[in-house]
């Protein structure tokens, strides 16, 4: 035999045991109060009417009683069964922007970190479904590749910062060749390419790669971060400063969130888009939305075994001496 909730048991014990011990103590009271009223011969002369073993039966039944509730919800379990167990999902990739301009804090803290809490937030929706990893800016990496060990793909989340690509820009291109790449086969659906950037395409040509990857099945959904006014680009310099970033021509770079590339790019493969905001980010709202409503396929199938839970006979018994004990008389026949 054996628990559900063994954990329960040392604290169940403890309880039993107190129980018990209370009832010790206040029949040990009892008869010391009545032998301080009347000597012992005396005692069964006073009450000729009550019957102390029916009294004892009645706490007995009480206490079983409780001992057989707290076996109850320990949920004992004997026997079993075979039961088949399916695992279905979705291969879902995530593609972050690391170019500089996700450094930009009209977003708090900023653009990259702020993308970061958002996968962590999504991450907990999962049931099953496979996710990966895509940096990018001049160019894209797989930092995780499809996996659901999902501990290990924080690891390599958490370690995304602006240096992680060597290649300055930004390639929206790159990171849906980069997951086209790795989506490779004959199957047509159960791919979701999710990219959070910033949308200042520098390279390349995104809508026409998001209209290749959906020929192939792929669905691409689009996060903006940033706003429309954008604001300046925080970097540290070689001597350890603080400072702004600047183009070729020393004037102090702008960023500002450019909403029709990647918003086109989404829309022509049959995904969405929503832009991220300070109070919502948005990308709970496409996983709950869009996302997790798609078609999963069986990953996995497995027959496994299904205990066979016992706690109903303890229940019973339990409830049938609850229900017998006031009708017990302790009047002596």
């Amino acid at each position: 035999m054996t628990y559900e909730n063994a954990s329960y048991i040392p604290v169940l014990v403890m309880i039993f045991a107190a129980l018990v011990l209370f009832y010790l103590w206040t029949f040990r009271r009892r008869r010391a109060l009545m032998r301080r009223f009347a000597d012992k011969h005396l005692i069964e002369g006073i009450t000729p009417n009550v019957s102390f073993g029916a009294k004892v039966l009645k706490a007995l039944m009480i206490v079983a009683a409780m001992g057989l509730l707290f076996i109850a919800l320990a949920r004992p379990q004997w026997g079993f069964e075979w039961q088949e167990v399916k695992r279905t999902g979705l291969d879902i990739l995530i593609a972050i922007d690391v170019s500089k301009s996700m450094l930009t804090n009209d977003v708090k803290p900023n653009r990259l970190e702020r993308s970061k809490f958002a996968v962590k937030d999504v991450l907990n929706k999962l049931d099953g479904d496979r996710i990966g990893l895509i940096a990018f800016s001049g160019s894209a990496f797989l930092q995780c590749p499809l996996t659901i060990d999902y501990n290990g793909f924080l690891l390599a989340l958490d370690d995304l910062n602006v240096n992680t690509i060597p290649r300055a820009g930004t390639s929206l291109t790159s990171a849906i060749n980069e997951a086209r790449e790795i989506f490779k086969g004959p199957e047509k659906k159960y791919k979701v390419l999710v990219i959070i950037t910033d949308g200042e395409e520098l390279e390349g040509d995104a809508v026409r790669a998001a209209k290749e990857a959906a020929a192939e099945g792929i669905k691409i959904y689009c996060v903006g971060v940033g706003t429309s006014e954008g604001d300046l680009v925080p970097t540290i310099n070689d001597r350890g400063e603080r400072v702004f970033l600047k183009d070729k021509s020393g004037n102090v770079v702008k960023s500002r969130l450019n909403e029709n590339v990647i918003k086109e790019a989404a829309l022509s493969s049959g995904g969405s888009y929503v832009r991220a905001t300070q109070a919502e980010f948005g990308l709970s709202l496409l996983y709950d939305t869009s996302i997790s409503k798609l078609e999963k396929r069986d990953i996995e199938s497995k027959m496994k075994k299904r205990r066979e839970e016992r706690f109903q006979i303890f229940l019973a018994i339990a409830i049938a001496f609850l229900l017998i004990e006031p009708v017990i008389s302790e009047r002596r026949r």
